[in-house]
């Protein structure tokens, strides 16, 4: 629940090339056209990954119920995971979220429950769950108090001890199995900055959760209290760096927007393109194991339609994202329902390759996305954010595809086809189409797309008639901003080779061999720079548009961070 300032103020073959551009060469020869390259891959996963090698699925209160929360209510919604057949598909953890208990810790310092919510207490509640075949999740904060100031685990205001091996020692006897631990109200000593404050507290929880000798997944929150705009900032990729050693799963943004009995038909679907919208550049941070979070799951409740309901899951599922709902269970609507349970769109999103989806184009209007598969296959995507229905025609060597066939499967209708050239659909309004295309007849799939930088702008080639130059200007989708990553470690333009001169970086025709000094390789790295391996100096956009260029890599600058096709 981070940010709850709101609250408070209103295929094998695929893996085995996923490090192309970052493994050491001294020489390589051109690729053969189709074959892959991909960005290196994310930080090593963090500790007890293997709890989460999958996205977590379940179920949280927050987002419906915010404080309102109690028992009954936790076991009605429990009870319809398991009756609606959700539980037997994967939603299988219950969380807790806030309020759950008293103001005041109990005389030996321990958490205590507030019996007039939960009657029966926690490891009841525990008990209960598993019995269903559910598991157990229970919220907590890194700062003095949580967000809605119920004790939180960590430092008090001015310093002192804190309480992080405590607790989750209690909730482990609890028999906890997911622990949501929030961000709110974390001291930060004199001298110390805010984000070494956070690493200390979410590190000291980490601690405890493998000192308390029960494997329990850890969502951490930190990066949500540095989100600064949809690009980010220094400090929230720099807190994107590390908290993937801390836990399995991380909210990196701003809450979605909760349900308002008094305003049930309130429109939410902004906040489900805004969550979206930042998260949908952070795949590098993504793997089995460690998962960009961008927040509850509100299809099937009031405040989408059923065609907006059908986009979040849809786009969720090509971003690998946890598929945690925070709704009314018993009253989501049947088309909710249904697209939650999409057993495609299930397997989509809990893919074994963990990869998450890149963005191909985006013109404002539309987005197409494209994501590789554990089996070699592709999911493609197309998000029409207008209010009305749209005809795409996707050329397949678009999405990384060229010369190629595929089987494609519609994955709303299960209808199947051969595909030679074009993928073609009519999307409705707020609408997402989405596609499992099997490659027939070609080489592996090559990572097609954007290369999005600060601003969430487009490296474009230039038209201001100075040759090879390149600029960051504002994304159109057009073909002089699609890139194609080769094998080789050359990033190719509309048949040219991005170029490292000295200082300078532009398009120029590409070498017949390849070599380090011929200033046409490329290393992606995981905090996002795209570094020449004729200098070791990072792309750079300037402020402006001024053409790019190559400067000492920096600490995490948001103009040296790149969001690169998969």
């Amino acid at each position: 629940m981070p940010h709850r300032l709101r609250a408070l103020s209103g295929g094998l073959a695929t893996a085995a090339l996923l490090a192309a551009l970052s493994a050491p060469v001294a020489t390589a020869t051109a690729a053969p056209a189709g074959t892959v390259a991909a960005p290196a891959p994310a930080p090593a996963p963090g500790p007890l990954a293997e709890l989460a090698l999958r996205p977590p699925m379940g179920w949280n209160n927050w987002a419906h119920h915010m404080c309102d929360i109690d028992e009954a209510k936790v076991l009605a919604n429990a009870d319809a995971l398991v009756s609606s057949g959700l539980a037997a598909k994967g939603y299988d953890t219950v969380t807790v979220d806030d309020c759950w208990m008293e103001k005041t810790r109990g005389p030996r310092g321990e958490l205590v429950t507030d019996t007039a919510k939960f009657p029966h207490g926690m490891a009841w509640l525990g008990a209960y769950l598993h019995a269903r075949g559910l598991r157990f999740g229970i919220y907590e904060d890194t700062g003095s108090l949580t967000c809605e100031r119920y004790p939180g685990s960590g430092r008090p205001q001015g310093g002192g001890p804190d309480h992080f091996e405590a607790d989750v020692a209690q909730f482990a006897s609890w028999e906890v199995d997911y622990i949501k631990m929030d961000g709110c109200n974390v001291w930060v000593a004199p001298g110390q900055t805010k984000e070494a404050a956070y690493r200390e507290a979410y590190e000291a929880v980490a601690r405890a959760v493998r000192a308390s000798g029960r494997p329990m997944v850890l969502s951490a929150s930190a990066p949500a209290y540095f989100q600064n705009g949809e690009w980010g900032s220094r400090d929230w990729f720099s807190v994107l760096g590390w908290v993937g050693g801390t836990g399995q799963l991380w909210r990196e943004g701003r809450d979605i927007q909760v349900y308002r009995p008094a305003a049930p038909t309130t429109s939410r679907w902004g906040s489900v393109l805004g969550n979206y919208g930042y998260n949908r550049w952070l795949g590098r941070y993504a793997r089995p194991g460690n998962w960009n979070d961008p927040d509850f799951l509100i299809a099937g409740a009031p405040g989408l339609t059923d065609e907006e309901s059908r986009s979040q899951v849809a786009l969720w599922a090509m971003m690998a994202a946890p598929f945690i709902l925070s709704s009314d269970v018993p009253s989501l609507t049947p088309a909710g329902l249904a697209a939650l349970g999409n057993d495609d769109l299930i397997a989509l999103d809990q893919d074994a390759l963990g990869r998450q989806a890149s963005v191909v184009a985006t013109d404002g209007s539309t987005d197409v996305l494209a994501r590789p598969l554990a089996n070699g296959d592709r999911a493609v995507a197309v998000l029409n954010r207008t209010a009305t229905a749209r005809a795409v025609t996707l050329p397949l060597a678009d999405v990384g595809l060229p010369s190629c066939s595929v089987r494609a499967r519609d994955l709303w209708t299960g209808e199947r086809s051969t595909v030679r050239t074009r993928l073609s659909a009519t999307v409705p309004a707020h609408g997402t189409a989405v596609w499992r295309l099997t490659p027939r007849g070609c080489l592996a799939a090559v990572p097609t797309g954007q290369l999005t930088g600060a601003g969430t702008q487009c490296a474009d080639g230039d038209h201001t008639g100075t040759a090879g130059t390149l600029v960051l200007a504002p994304c159109t989708g057009g073909a002089d901003q699609r890139f194609v990553l080769a094998r080789d470690r050359t990033l190719r333009l509309q048949g040219r080779c991005l170029t490292a001169d000295g200082e300078g970086a532009a398009l120029a025709a590409c070498a017949a061999r390849h070599d380090r000094e011929g200033g046409q390789l490329w290393r992606a790295r995981p905090d996002g720079t795209l570094t020449a391996e004729s200098s070791g100096l990072c792309l750079e956009a300037p402020a402006g548009a001024a053409a790019l260029r190559l400067r000492a890599c920096g600490d995490h600058l948001v103009n040296q961070a790149w969001a690169l096709p998969v």
